[in-house]
């Protein structure tokens, strides 16, 4: 019925299925002006995390500005006429940008132990480095030997200062929020368009004052716009690289004109469609899925080589037969394979839904939705495209003997013996490597180190404190002064401002320098900042006498409200009665393991500081990518049974023998877990895209065990013969096995032009595992079924 209607409408009329195919690419050309690209943070975060919750409440306690962060390394002395004149010129050119809301540099640093006048008017009247009067040398080492701001705004070999530029919060912001989900987009996608302006303007700056020294910029405005650059840059290298290798391979392969249009035409026509389509759903392309395009070409191209290679194997056995005649037996072939192989890849992307992560869930509907695509299209437009072709003009010029299929066929016939030891060892040795896996999130490590984002990030880690922020959030038991409603209400709506001074008790001062100081004394821990780091600093001001309670509140109390908001507001609340202590990690450490570093953390407050659990909680950017990592490791290793199950369903539905789909899905899975065997042995750490590569392999290598299995079934109905048949096999579908695997393998081979390294990861591995599947298939699938001879029972 179906193949009755295929024939009658599709094949009978091929210009007017042209016609409505080239109408469809019109429409959803015409829809791809609406695709967008989106680099931001919240892409890679996990919906409804409640640590993610939680962050936005404490940054909104505690106040945050976001900002771009300057690394200056004078080619002078940091103190220097010339570099604090340099320092200057550079501060004010920045200031002097309309986005610009302040900047603060090493010369806005109050110094408070440069002067021999009483505390309060130090306080009060405080100086900086750029006064005239200041007394440069003191006032530099007051900064450098600062518990504050060494390694914060000065690295401690004097050598590099951070110059922060906070950016002017958007007043539209708040009436946005409650807008429609179209404005709120449009407003998001102007804020991204002002950011790349910003980003150009301070890149325009820095470059002006190259010849004082080195300036390096950093902040996750920067990482935002620099990644979008990233994401526009690897479609258009995927997509051209994949486009001229394809070309390349089928000129190899065919040798003919219209062997080149025919499949490039619905490579394009796949791709449009699909553009489209995402522009009109109004899903953005992220980093994970901006290799899209790539795997729509290949995946496209794989499903036209096959249709395409057994199209001419059809015309060599019936040279007579017309161009109709040839493409009606094609299809009615090639329907249920290429629909198998296309739902068994669909089933390894669906797999991605599970993540809980939106930009990875989408990547997983994107190929689903390109994969029915690229279906529709190859048996649509390449059938009608062959129909308006000369018949003369669609042989293929030589079709000969491919060696290497040969060469595999013999291995498969004389060497059973070798070929099931040696899959042996690769599963023992895999075995062995996925025992050794981990999972980390190393962000700079994401990055090449050519980058500005490698570079800016790496100064910062190594010079200015750490990189990635953690919060520690230290709740305090109520006082006994609180105890009773009207003190509370009293104590939580900070009506009585004198009664602020009285919060500062020697408990909690203990605690919070106790937490400090441990945290202080972890080795992956950079600069750590809390209200003990202020202590401190009075302490070195009050001559080295440590200051009472009373002493701290009078003190809290005296403070004017411009130092008071920079240096205590953000790490002290009293209304909430808790404290907070901010920690940088130093990212680029070799040996450092974040989810070992976070339940390190938490174990040890617990049980060796005696803190309750009720009384403390980790925030913060680490916790959020953390969350996310081990939340797609546990996702993936559950899905991955989910993919391994409904692909041997699959096989079982296609083929009704177990023993066949047993044999067909082995070679697949094997190749699938030695990749990941690969990884863990050189010790490569699984990220967000290397973690979904043995179900994404697994789902895309099963398909030439599909084209294969089915061949070897339809010629071993004539023939009986099993060598005879393989050889068979080998020489025909064997050849287009070998032309899709290298296309595919290539293809994932031009991910490595990519600037985000888990990008070439995945691009180099899935391109291995595709070149061992399809090894595995041309030696250990015949070997199986010349072992086990399956089809004797059919």
């Amino acid at each position: 019925m179906i193949a009755q209607f295929y024939q009658n409408i599709i094949l009978k009329n091929p210009r007017s299925i042209f016609v409505i195919l080239l109408i469809t690419l019109l429409t959803f050309g015409y829809y791809s002006k609406d695709f967008k690209l989106d680099a931001s943070s919240d892409t890679l975060l996990i919906d409804g995390d409640p640590d993610l919750k939680y962050l936005k409440e404490i940054t909104e306690r505690y106040g945050s500005k976001e900002f771009l962060i300057l690394t200056y390394t004078p080619k002078e002395g940091m103190i220097s006429d010339a570099s604090i004149n340099n320092l200057l010129s550079l501060k004010y050119k920045i200031q002097s940008l309309d986005w610009v809301h302040s900047v603060v540099t090493l010369l806005d640093i109050p110094l408070l132990n440069s002067s021999d006048a009483p505390l309060q008017e130090r306080l009060e009247n405080f100086k900086t480095l750029k006064d005239e009067e200041i007394d440069r040398d003191r006032g530099f080492n007051e900064i450098l030997s600062s518990p504050v701001f060494r390694n914060f705004v000065i690295s401690e070999d004097a050598k590099t200062s951070g110059i922060i530029v906070n950016i002017k919060k958007d007043r539209e912001l708040e009436d946005i929020l409650n807008k429609t989900t179209k404005e709120i987009e449009a407003y998001k996608d102007e804020i991204k368009k002002q950011n790349h302006q910003n980003i150009l303007e301070i890149r325009d700056v820095i470059k002006s004052y190259e010849n004082v020294g080195k300036i390096h910029l950093g902040g996750i405005p920067m990482i935002a716009d620099d990644m979008m650059t990233f994401i526009k840059s690897d479609i258009i290298v995927f997509g051209i690289g994949v486009f001229l290798f394809i070309i390349g391979t089928l000129w190899f392969v065919f040798r003919r004109l219209i062997w080149i249009i025919v499949p490039i035409s619905s490579c394009f026509f796949s791709v449009i469609i699909m553009t489209g389509l995402l522009g009109l759903l109004g899903w953005k392309v992220t980093v994970i899925s901006s290799n899209f395009i790539a795997l729509m070409l290949i995946l496209t191209m794989a499903m036209n080589i096959h249709m395409s290679t057994r199209f001419l194997q059809i015309k060599e056995y019936h040279p007579d037969k017309k161009t109709e005649e040839l493409l009606v037996l094609t299809t009615r072939k090639m329907f249920w394979p290429i629909l198998y192989t296309a739902l068994t890849t669909i089933i390894a992307f669906l797999s991605l839904i599970f993540s809980e992560i939106k930009p990875i869930i989408d990547f997983g509907w994107m190929m689903t939705l390109g994969l029915v695509t690229s279906f529709l299209i190859t048996f649509t437009l390449l059938p009608s495209l062959i129909n308006f072709a000369p018949k003369e003009n669609i042989s293929q010029k030589k079709y000969g003997d491919s060696k290497i299929t040969s060469f595999f066929a013999e291995i498969s016939l004389k060497n059973h013996k070798t070929i099931f030891t040696v899959t042996i060892i690769v599963i023992l040795l895999s075995l062995i490597g996925i025992s050794r896996l981990e999972v980390e999130n190393s962000f700079i490590n994401y990055f090449s180190k050519k980058t500005e984002i490698y570079k800016g990030m790496k100064l910062i880690d190594e010079k200015l404190g750490g990189t990635t922020p953690l919060e520690v959030i230290l709740k305090f038991p109520k006082n006994k002064n609180q105890e009773t409603d009207d003190d509370f209400e009293d104590w939580d709506t900070g009506e009585n401002k004198d009664d602020d001074k009285y919060w500062f008790t020697k408990d909690k001062i203990d605690r919070i320098s106790l937490v400090h100081n441990y945290l202080d004394s972890l080795p992956q821990v950079g600069k750590v900042l809390s209200f003990s780091s202020i202590i401190d600093v009075a302490t070195m001001l009050n001559n080295n006498k440590p200051l009472g309670t009373l002493e701290m509140g009078v003190l809290y109390s005296k403070i004017p409200e411009s130092i008071k908001t920079e240096i205590i507001d953000p790490y002290i609340s009293i209304k909430d009665n808790e404290a907070r202590i901010n920690l940088r990690i130093i990212d680029s450490q070799d040996n450092l393991r974040r989810n070992e570093l976070i339940n390190k953390i938490n174990y040890d407050l617990k049980n060796k500081l005696g803190i309750e659990e009720k009384d403390f909680k980790l925030a913060g950017v680490l916790i959020l990518f953390n969350n996310l990592l081990q939340s797609l490791f546990k996702s993936q290793i559950l899905t991955l049974g989910l993919v391994m199950v409904g692909i041997f369903g699959m096989f079982l539905v296609l083929f009704k023998n177990i023993k066949l789909s047993l044999i067909g899905v082995v070679p697949n899975f094997i190749a699938a877990f030695f990749i990941l065997g690969v990884i863990g042995l050189l010790g490569i750490p699984l990220d967000m895209m290397t973690i979904t590569i043995a179900a994404i392999t697994i789902g895309i290598a099963v398909d030439n065990s599909i084209h294969y299995i089915y061949r070897f079934k339809e010629e071993f109905d004539n023939s009986k013969d099993y060598k005879k048949t393989l050889v068979l096999c080998h020489s025909t579908v064997g050849k287009a096995i070998l032309n899709t695997s290298i296309t595919i393998v290539f293809g994932f081979s031009i991910l490595v032009l990519s600037k985000f390294i888990p990008t070439i990861y995945f691009g180099i591995f899935t391109g291995l595992a595709m070149l061992l599947a399809m090894i595995s298939v041309l030696t250990l699938l015949p070997s199986l079924i010349l072992f086990i001879k399956p089809f004797k029972d059919i």
